[in-house]
């Protein structure tokens, strides 16, 4: 990049490629706007390259294998042993995260998208500095909009070295294969990981210092999924926390305390840190230029900051931290600049928090939308609440896939849905059935009246919403 002392001039700057950062810049150019793009590592970023996605792939060979290894069960028979492979499945992971950050690539020339690669800073609302090996380039425009994404929490007395203690970037491309692996922390990245390494034959161990795993959950969810985990395997310590490890090149010792207050030492191989996420605002000089909290840049409900022109969308912001959430913030985002520009053709709509679904890809799956059953009643509603087991959904038994069940929790007086919790089977894939619903508004009655497909373990969605209202038909 040649150093300039002219600044190239925008419409819209976009600090940051992520699945936020990168849709924003789709969706402004597809609105007429001059925009371009400054990313410092990898088009795509952490979701495509490192997150979402390449964790998506390691998980999908982590359930061949499990297939593989029940083939029994389904009256098959697999001459030989079956074993996994880890350098061949971090490859293939690898190869699926380059493809995708090729397909962005061609999408930002699609849309003729001015790419900066660099370091970027900015230096006003609506100014900055793209620095790289080939010089400082000076850019210009009528709006930015920051998505700088977030990063790894580390823990504050062991912090990861990639060979011992690892966050989800060095788990994705392990130097080894872990032979006894403790887990620090039960959300999405650490249960995800927990249930990768332990269909691959590691003795895991979770430590989670809340009362319950993934703790966002409805507490149904936490309960069953801890007992299928710990049906395979897995050892499950809540409302602990890990006081000290100490790292040697042998492994990890880590000083554990038990929800009963007892201390305990024990010995790991391996150690993967998942006790959130820190935003990527320091040193992009957008200290002066907004308002933060706990480093989180804090917006209004299109994106604005404080300062004119100057916007924030993604994992930078407050959450929840989703891929999903980013880019439909980043669409939002786009259309309310392009109003502020004179277009009277958009209609922007604020993110409505309630309707983001959230998925968590371990074995069995998980998914939810809304509140849980116990966040409806703090909240002051009478709720209906009913579940539908697998067990009772004809295609979840011939699947072989008979564990887990559909929760869906209603207002009493007005049947409005207020929230479904899943856990089995491709559940993450069925809750987008709730999720429209949800942004409909709809209630019970048209989810009862609407026709499921036979046989599908989607039918277990209509159960429940039959269950909540006393009228479940297969149990």
């Amino acid at each position: 990049m040649p150093q300039s002392n002219n600044a190239s001039r925008y419409d819209v700057i976009v600090l940051g490629s992520g699945p936020g950062g990168y849709v924003a810049a789709i969706r402004c150019a597809q609105l007429g706007l001059k925009t371009a793009i400054v990313e410092r590592e990898l088009l795509g970023g952490i979701c495509l390259n490192w997150g979402c996605i390449p964790t998506k792939a390691l998980l999908r060979s982590a359930e061949i294998l499990h297939y593989a290894q029940h083939a029994k069960d389904y009256g098959l028979k697999i001459a030989g042993a079956i074993e996994a492979d880890l350098e061949a499945v971090v490859k293939r992971s690898r190869g699926v995260a380059k493809q995708l950050n090729q397909g962005v690539t061609h999408l930002m020339k699609k849309n003729k998208i001015a790419v900066h690669m660099g370091e970027g800073r900015l230096t006003g609302p609506t100014s900055l500095t793209v620095k790289s090996d080939n010089g400082e380039e000076k850019l210009t425009a009528k709006h930015v909009i920051v998505a700088t994404g977030a990063r790894a929490r580390d823990l504050p007395f062991a912090k990861a070295d990639g060979k011992r203690v690892w966050t989800y970037r060095h788990a994705m491309t392990p130097p080894e294969m872990p032979k006894k692996l403790l887990v620090i922390g039960s959300g999405a990245i650490g249960i995800e990981f927990a249930s990768f390494y332990n269909d691959m034959g590691c003795e895991v161990t979770v430590v989670e210092m809340l009362d319950r795993i993934v703790p966002v959950e409805d507490k149904d969810v936490s309960t069953f999924l801890e007992k299928s985990l710990t049906k395979q395997g897995m050892t499950i310590m809540t409302g602990a926390g890990v006081e000290d490890l100490k790292v040697s090149d042998k492994g990890v010792t880590a000083k554990i305390k038990a929800k009963d207050g007892k201390v305990s030492e024990s010995e790991f191989s391996h150690c993967i840190v998942a006790i959130g996420i820190v935003p990527n605002t320091e040193d992009i000089g957008i200290d002066k230029l907004a308002e933060l909290d706990r480093g989180f840049i804090q917006i209004d409900d299109y994106g604005r900051t404080k300062s004119k022109g100057l916007w924030a969308i993604g994992d930078c912001t407050p959450g929840p931290w989703l891929a999903h959430k980013a880019s439909h913030e980043g669409v939002t985002t786009a259309e309310a600049i392009a109003k502020e520009l004179g277009n009277t053709d958009v209609h922007p709509h604020p993110l409505d928090r309630a309707n983001i679904p959230g998925c968590t890809y371990c074995h069995p799956q998980i998914a939810s939308v809304g509140l849980t059953e116990a966040k409806a009643k703090e909240a002051g509603h009478e709720v209906k609440a009913g579940t539908f087991p697998f067990i009772g959904n004809g295609k979840a038994i011939a699947l072989g896939e008979a564990e887990g069940f559909c929760k869906t929790v209603f207002d009493a007086k007005t049947g409005e849905l207020l929230g479904a919790h899943m856990v089995g089977a491709e559940v993450t894939e069925m809750i987008q059935g709730f999720v429209v619903g949800k942004t409909l508004e709809t209630t019970e009655a048209e989810l009862m009246q609407a026709v499921f497909p036979h046989p599908t373990i989607s039918e277990s969605m209509h159960e429940s919403v039959l269950a909540s209202y006393g009228r479940a038909l297969h149990i």
